[in-house]
């Protein structure tokens, strides 16, 4: 294991990776984030360098973490042998196992590789696979003159994360509750905001610059408002140099039908979500 902390190996790290897209866009967009102060805090291993075969990027391990905490102790992989990739995470002090985590990638064997180690360490994987997007600079729709006069179009506030907590599929949670709060802080989000100034429709980045929970409330659906942040998210992202990724599940048509009336390009590589928990911690 080698661990790049040195700052023109990062910034050559984040160039190599762009000619192994779209596989490596979730290390990707971490190890950019890295580059433009590292708000989230984190390192990069890799098995060898300069010639890696294996990437993986990881909450640097001097940061505050909950072992309860999977949003947060997140993983992004990439690698070119799968062999490597499974080398790297038997060996010591790469991953810590004594704790919930996530490991995300956009590789078909990432699932086979790591639960065969995390069986081996006795934790019990979940997995969630994904149809993967990214927004292509051009040509994407004019969507500013289908918003009524009265809406305000701007970005979250930490104090709203309370209220994406309560809507995300995924929340509901002290864990992801804090984990909101701090992507609101760190990241570009999007926002539309009602007459008395309270957010209908937001979208947000991750620590892996992908854009996720895009949602509007029940009851501003079917007003435009989910394709106008959507859009203007994902040009804020390629403003900075950011590629503009997302990921949808198979079933969510609604999500799907947007996406593609919005010239969004489907990848041909799919997105893998792991939620790793020791036994410890399973119920």
């Amino acid at each position: 294991m080698i661990l790049l902390n040195c700052s023109t190996k990062l910034h050559i790290l984040e160039q190599m990776l762009k000619s192994n897209f779209p596989e490596s866009l979730k290390v990707y967009g971490a190890v950019m984030n890295m580059n433009r102060g590292n708000p989230f805090q984190k390192e990069v291993v890799v098995d060898s360098w300069p010639d890696f075969k294996t990437v993986i990027t990881r909450r640097q391990k001097q940061a505050k973490t909950d072992d309860l905490d999977h949003y947060t102790n997140a993983y992004a992989v990439f690698y070119k042998d799968a062999r490597a990739y499974r080398k790297l995470l038997e060996e010591p002090n790469v991953i810590n196992w004594e704790q919930v985590f996530q490991i995300q990638g956009l590789q078909d064997g990432i699932y086979e590789v790591s639960k065969a180690v995390a069986n081996s360490k006795q934790l019990d994987v979940n997995l969630t696979s994904f149809k993967a997007i990214e927004f292509s600079p051009f040509p994407m729709p004019d969507v500013n003159s289908r918003v009524a006069p009265s809406l305000q179009l701007s970005y979250l506030s930490v104090a709203e994360a309370d209220l994406l907590n309560r809507t995300w599929s995924r929340g509901g949670n002290e864990q992801c509750h804090r984990y909101l709060a701090n992507l609101i802080y760190c990241f570009p989000s999007v926002c539309v905001r009602d007459e008395n100034g309270k957010p209908v429709s937001w979208g947000i980045t991750d620590q892996f610059a992908t854009m996720i929970h895009g949602y509007t409330l029940p009851e501003h659906r079917r007003k435009g408002y989910s394709r106008l942040v959507a859009v203007t998210l994902a040009r804020k992202l390629q403003s900075r140099g950011f590629p503009s990724q997302g990921n949808v599940l198979d079933d969510n048509v609604a999500s799907i039908t947007l996406l593609k009336s919005l010239n969004a390009r489907f990848l041909p590589c799919r997105f893998y979500r792991l939620i790793l928990t020791p036994r410890a911690f399973s119920v």
